[in-house]
């Protein structure tokens, strides 16, 4: 069955509780505010729900910064108002996959309290230790240029600790089995209140060794096989999401070679390469990063994102094609940050040119893997760059023309709701956009539809068609006796191209279109000839439209679908 595996062909949706809705007046999203948007998310097409942090915390990192992992902020509402929520997104067939954030806790959690405080305590050994401040302190900063070291005195406990993000998230010393037995337990918790999976946070931290004696970390990838037996011990469908921007060459140690270790990972290499094709107009760097990202098990799957709640990270571009994104997406000092990304959101990036914005979208969806929407850019949601670091691109969504954008009825939001400009709530909101059938908001309702409509792209193996344009990029894929193939022109200029199909005899012979009424036949040379208009699409079914007639319930049927794996 093509659901066996859920999260091959799903579409997930990544929130923020507390700037999604507020049903308390408070001023800060919740729980309650979420539920009554659930109909929303589900009129969307979303099958799968990703929540960033929402357990209580200091709120120095956006709840990155866990004081206790078996909890719900109060900001938030109660653990009661989590499990209503899980309820109805059962009920709505959508499922919940949340943050897991291990690597480091806040340094207000009672375990990191009672570590400095006496030196004897169990918790001591939890956290990573140095009498002296080790030589190579200034070097591994996950935010240079805001952060200083990754070695803090803490007066208390008179002695150094490490953290490879903020000084107030020390790191836990994960190789300690005490703290792997407890990871278990967390993740366990949450499964038992109905979540189906972990969006894993900085996993290559996780998993290495660290140390004042460490001078290059090294990689545990058994805890990553451990995590994964335990989860299928406890919920057989579950998984992990990996967050972890890796080189190629080490993808299938995250995956496994025997598909024992995570179940997704973000494709960061992929989404660094599409950037740089949508700034360049050359799609050949996209379609080598896509070939250098084929291998991977039959059951693992690539989660395929445009912008995160984080910054762009261009740090796997060379020079050359890191100031190419940015010249064209973040020419602007105040629009970079940590000396090798983006802060923006997406519409803005692309200066709210809808026919970019829309090509961009159609790649996401037509790439190898799960596409993964970021909250707001359904609508096109813009940023605020007078708020610092990443919190220009978390903004309340913005929902009417009510004050606060229909966020909240207090007069004093947590985090502003844009309300200036452009992007601004009054211009850009849902309501405004479900009364519009042309819209962002029905264009995308329209393309995940479509999307989960062809489970070849999540299933299947591809092509990447050579053609002697560039700025073209045509893909096929193939999946129990059917096959799809999609045409992008990265362009601002319209482009023709001719191109086969790849197929044996005639079953190529005849392209029809499934977001429009413009079908393509192949000349007596079984060449097709199509017209791309600037920044154009195009998603053809390989056929005709009985193709659900023809599927096969094995996979091997049609030439070339052997998959990857």
């Amino acid at each position: 069955m093509i659901d066996d595996l859920w999260y091959k062909n799903a579409i997930i949706y990544c929130l923020s509780v507390g700037t999604y809705m507020d049903a308390n007046g408070d001023g800060v999203g919740d729980f309650k505010g979420l539920l009554r948007r659930l109909d929303y998310l589900h009129g969307l097409g979303i099958t799968t729900i990703w929540l960033m942090p929402f357990q209580t915390s200091p709120g120095r990192d956006d709840g990155y910064d866990i004081a206790d992992y078996y909890s719900v902020d109060s900001r938030y509402g109660t653990l009661g108002d989590f499990v209503e929520f899980t309820h109805g997104c059962k009920q709505r067939g959508i499922r919940i996959i949340i943050d897991l954030v291990v690597n480091h806790t806040s340094d207000q959690h009672h375990w990191f309290k009672e570590a400095r405080r006496d030196k004897n305590s169990p918790y001591r050994g939890w956290y990573v230790w140095s009498d002296k401040k080790p030589a190579n302190a200034n070097k591994g900063m996950v935010f240079p240029g805001v952060q200083k070291s990754t070695w803090t005195r803490d007066k208390e406990a008179g002695a150094y600790y490490f953290h490879r993000f903020y000084d107030f998230q020390p790191d836990l010393n994960t190789s300690n089995p005490h703290v792997q037995a407890e990871i278990l337990k967390i993740m366990g918790f949450w499964i038992q209140l109905g979540v189906s999976g972990f969006r894993m946070d900085a996993v290559p931290f996780v998993i290495a060794t660290k140390g004042a004696k460490v001078k290059t970390p090294v990689e545990q990838y058994d805890m990553l096989r451990a995590f994964r037996e335990f989860l299928q011990w406890r919920e057989g469908d579950a998984i992990i999401l990996a967050e972890a921007n890796v080189l190629p060459e080490t993808d299938m140690e995250y995956f496994g070679k025997d598909a024992d270790r995570m179940h997704m990972m973000f494709n960061f290499h992929v989404n660094q390469h599409l950037f740089y094709a949508l700034a360049s107009g050359d799609s050949r760097p996209l379609a080598k990063s896509l070939k250098a990202t084929r291998p991977r098990p039959a059951s693992a799957q690539w989660g395929l994102f445009l912008r995160n709640h984080d910054e762009l990270d261009l740090g796997r571009l060379t020079k050359a094609q890191r100031d190419t994104v940015f010249k064209a997406f973040g020419p602007d000092k105040d629009m970079q940050l940590y000396d090798r990304g983006i802060r923006r959101r997406l519409a803005p990036m692309l200066g709210g040119d809808r026919r970019r914005l829309e090509l961009a979208y159609s790649l996401m969806c037509t790439l190898p893997g799960t596409p993964v929407i970021r909250y707001g850019d359904e609508i096109a949601m813009g940023d605020d760059l007078s708020l610092p670091e990443r919190n220009c691109a978390r903004t309340p969504m913005q929902w009417s023309t009510e004050p606060q954008g229909g966020f909240t009825k207090s007069d004093k939001p947590a985090c502003p709701v844009i309300d200036k400009g452009p992007y601004g709530f009054e211009h850009v909101n849902v309501a405004r956009q479900r009364r519009d059938p042309n819209s962002m908001l029905n264009w995308t309702e329209r393309i995940v539809r479509m999307r989960k409509e062809v489970p070849e792209i999540g299933w299947g193996d591809f092509t990447v068609i050579a053609t002697r344009d560039p700025a073209v990029l045509i893909m096929r894929y193939d999946w129990r006796n059917n096959s799809v193939l999609f045409v992008h022109n990265l362009d601002e200029k319209p482009r023709e191209t001719a191109f086969a199909t790849g197929l044996p005899g005639d079953a190529g012979a005849h392209l029809i279109n499934l977001l429009a009424e413009d079908h393509s036949r192949a000349d007596k040379r079984g060449q097709h000839r199509i017209v791309l208009e600037p920044y154009g699409y195009r998603w053809y079914r390989v056929g005709g439209l009985d193709y659900l007639l023809k599927r096969s319930d094995i996979d091997g049927s049609t030439a070339g679908s052997k998959h990857p794996g």
